[in-house]
């Protein structure tokens, strides 16, 4: 597959998968992530991203993460696009990577670096280096609003730099940078922070956006990416509205219950979700009230997962 046309491929939802973890041990439930994974790919999931944020990728070891990564392509057995997400130094993200391409992952997401003390010209460096050590092509989770958008324009000519998860909510800065950068680059433009914003971005020419909501309620995200293709506004605006308490809630504690929210709702519905790693608790008694209340508004309460 050429490089324009998986770049064309992130053009849709991008599941970023839950890690589930058995209560007692906080080991991982292997038998939980393949549920999860095969319900993604029943309702038409085509592009599955493991160790995302979502999946708790900063609360597992290296070969946690490498393992994740394996089970999932061999789960999904080409059915969806395999986005593996890699990290920290420069020389993990390019271990990382090397194990997933190896395992016959599609590409990677290269997470933002995490050190308090980052620079642009050095948010590039890091960049282009694993970009290059990489087989696969990269694309990057850019979300730092102190970094400039240079590293996205100075990336932008690498062969194997397909695309851009942007999770900075400032729309007339993401469509200067989208204007800025050729189009002969054919990068995917991913509007990153989910349902809520995927509106807003899409008009300013992100094509695709991340999704945890789609781990649960599937035919709610793809109600919006068919409304937003088909450029049914009635649609996208009554999705947007059903979702938006939820990604609030999830934003709650400046994002602390992204995962824990999701992980809640799914056992909510009879899914195994098990729980999450520190540093992250479970929900306090008014944020499970408040889960509660919007699955029973779409009504997914006691839905069993079949």
């Amino acid at each position: 597959m050429t490089y324009k046309k998986l770049a064309k491929n992130l053009e849709t939802i991008c599941a970023i998968n839950i890690t589930p973890f058995y209560k007692d041990t906080k080991e991982i439930d292997w038998g939980g992530l393949e549920e999860n994974i095969q319900f993604l790919l029943k309702h038409g999931t085509e592009v599955i991203v493991p160790n995302g944020n979502t999946g708790e990728f900063y609360a597992l070891t290296l070969e946690e993460a490498k393992q994740q990564t394996r089970n999932v392509v061999d789960i999904v057995q080409g059915r969806a696009t395999v986005v593996a997400g890699v990290g920290y130094s420069v020389n993990t993200a390019i271990e990382l990577g090397k194990d997933a391409q190896e395992a016959g992952a599609d590409c990677v997401m290269i997470h933002q670096p995490i050190h308090p003390y980052v620079t642009t010209d050095g948010a590039i460096s890091y960049f282009k280096k694993i970009i290059e050590a990489l087989d696969i092509p990269s694309i990057i989770y850019f979300k730092d609003p102190h970094l400039s958008d240079d590293v996205i324009k100075e990336l932008a000519p690498l062969e194997k730099f397909i695309g851009i998860k942007y999770a900075i909510n400032d729309l007339p800065r993401f469509k200067k940078v989208i204007r800025e950068v050729p189009e002969e680059h054919n990068l995917a433009w991913i509007c990153g922070t989910a349902e809520k914003w995927a509106p807003f971005f899409y008009n300013a020419g992100a094509k695709g956006f991340t999704s945890g909501i789609i781990n649960i309620y599937p035919e709610s995200s793809f109600a919006m990416l068919n409304g937003l293709r088909e450029g049914d506004h009635e649609m996208v605006w009554k999705v947007w509205e059903e979702t938006l308490d939820y990604e609030n809630l999830r934003a709650k504690y400046n994002n602390g219950n992204n995962v824990v929210v999701i992980k809640e709702s799914m056992a909510e519905i009879g899914m195994n979700s098990g729980v999450t790693r520190e540093p992250v608790n479970p929900l306090n008694e008014e944020d499970k009230k408040e889960v509660e209340e919007i699955l029973e508004s779409w009504n997914l309460l006691n839905k069993v997962n079949d």
